[in-house]
């Protein structure tokens, strides 16, 4: 026997052979935007937010992502959002949806993308496909093409600018329709004031204002 391995011997050996070589680790290839990752992430959401112990709003969504580290931080709503508005007493007095929203805390500004609908109580509706809300102006604009509909007039135009309660508004860029009463003054004075409300803005020569007196209560979250 002498001058033979054993196969027990050779076992060991190749065995001890391959431990000795170099480990590989199966893993996964390492998240370099960190920052991509959000904070939180809420499924079918339904709640309702408060402002200074007095419920103001109600949010619905299918999906609700609150991201702190990126810059800006922001809360993104990629399957849409549904924002309502109580008064004191909790009526409803408008409400916003929207196809995807983001809103920039740092900056309260509320950006609205895709199908953006608002309402009020006061029967004006608004139809473009961008929309932001400034909480530190307190207004709303637009640079896409808009529309907005009241009981006396319809209105449309490629710039919309507006305060937060939608009282006073412009369109410019824009064309209308406006009901006869509107048109044809029964005297000269009628006819003059008509002129100063579509006087075009400084720097737009192109374009038209219009002003509305229709009121809601949309302020900033």
């Amino acid at each position: 026997m002498e001058g033979r391995l054993s196969p027990i011997f050779i076992f060991l050996a190749l065995v001890l052979l391959g431990s000795c070589e170099e480990q590989r680790e199966h893993t996964a290839p390492a998240i370099h935007e960190r920052d991509s990752v959000s904070m939180m992430t809420s499924y079918g959401v339904n709640t309702l937010i408060s402002d200074s112990g007095v419920i103001k709003y109600k949010i619905v969504t299918e999906r609700w992502d609150v991201n702190t580290v990126k810059q800006p931080p922001r809360w993104t709503f990629e399957k849409g959002i549904f924002l309502e508005q109580f008064d004191e007493k909790f009526h409803v007095e408008g409400y916003i949806n929207a196809d995807t929203a983001w809103y920039y805390e740092q900056q309260k500004l509320w950006e609205l993308r895709g199908r953006v609908h608002i309402r009020n109580v006061n029967g004006l509706i608004f139809d473009s496909e961008e929309l932001f809300w400034d909480g530190i102006k307190h207004e709303f604009y637009s640079y896409k093409f808009s529309k907005v509909v009241t009981p006396e007039r319809t209105m449309q135009g490629t710039y919309f600018r507006s305060d937060e309660h939608m009282a006073r508004y412009e369109v410019t860029n824009s064309v209308g329709s406006f009901q006869s009463e509107d048109i044809d003054g029964s005297n000269q004075q009628d006819e003059q004031q008509t002129d100063t409300n579509q006087v075009a803005p400084p720097q737009r020569q192109a374009a038209t204002r219009h002003k509305a007196t229709q009121k809601s209560n949309f302020t900033t979250p």
